[in-house]
């Protein structure tokens, strides 16, 4: 029941926010109409736009384009990912939990290149992290969870994910036993006895990282897409070209 489809909500989102965008640029219309009559005369003749009314919606659509595009960024950690290969290969039980644990491990991999994007980046950084604990809370209300017992997992869950993040970023900027001792930590629970299962997850999240930042920037900023590479793969030190994502002009 936990890992029902966000389909619906992404749909929904990307609906509204489309919706909204277009009652902007009506709104937008009407202030830049009515802006030109407060100009000069040069203004009200040539019937150019206010700088200021066509910046401010500018700024606004780039922003629900970037929410748009957070919002499929996070549908894509959530989806594209076989779970069942997962609980299997690192003996992990089909829980909640176990869930979240591998949903915030390609969470942060998003986030890690995202923040190389500028000030965009770490603007998406945020709804990525914002649609994931809407995500979660929508799960644990499916799953019939009561409000107290579900506000106090989702504390707990909240500790544990930036308790996660510091962990990861030391691991992926040190060697490869700092990095499985952060994913022994927080995927395994402390709870590893086979090597081969750390020595696994090592090398996904290395090659996942090499091929995350072969992907443009620009397009992962307008479309969050992002595929993952297979968990087990004959050439894990290959990396495959990037397919560019096709959008239109609107980034939808």
């Amino acid at each position: 029941m936990y890992r029902r489809s966000l389909q619906f909500a992404t749909t929904g989102l990307v609906r509204v926010s489309a919706s909204r965008a277009a009652a902007v640029s009506s709104v937008g219309k009407v202030l830049d109409h009515e802006a030109c009559f407060r100009a000069p005369a040069a203004c009200q003749q040539t019937k150019v736009s206010s700088p200021a009314v066509t910046t401010c919606r500018t700024l606004h659509t780039t922003t629900q384009k970037i929410k748009i595009a957070a919002v499929r960024m996070y549908t894509c950690c959530v989806e594209r990912i076989n779970y069942d290969e997962f609980f299997e290969k690192c003996s992990l039980p089909d829980t909640l939990n176990s869930w979240f644990l591998v949903v915030q491990l390609h969470v942060w991999m998003c986030l890690v290149r995202l923040r190389q994007e500028g000030r965009e980046g770490k603007f998406m950084c945020r709804y990525v992290v914002h649609s994931m604990w809407e995500d979660v809370e929508h799960r644990c209300k499916i799953m019939g969870i009561e409000a107290t017992q579900r506000k106090e997992a989702i504390k707990a869950m909240t500790e544990t994910f930036y308790a996660a993040i510091f962990g990861y970023d030391e691991g992926i900027l040190s060697d490869d036993c700092i990095l499985a001792a952060a994913l022994w930590r927080n995927v395994f629970n402390h709870e590893c006895e086979d090597p081969a299962q750390l020595e696994l997850m090592v090398e996904y999240v290395r090659k996942q990282m090499q091929f995350i930042d072969s992907l443009d920037g620009e397009d992962l900023l307008l479309t969050g897409e992002v595929k993952w590479r297979p968990m087990v793969e004959e050439n894990a030190q290959s990396i495959l070209k990037a397919v560019k994502p096709t959008y239109n002009d609107a980034g939808l």
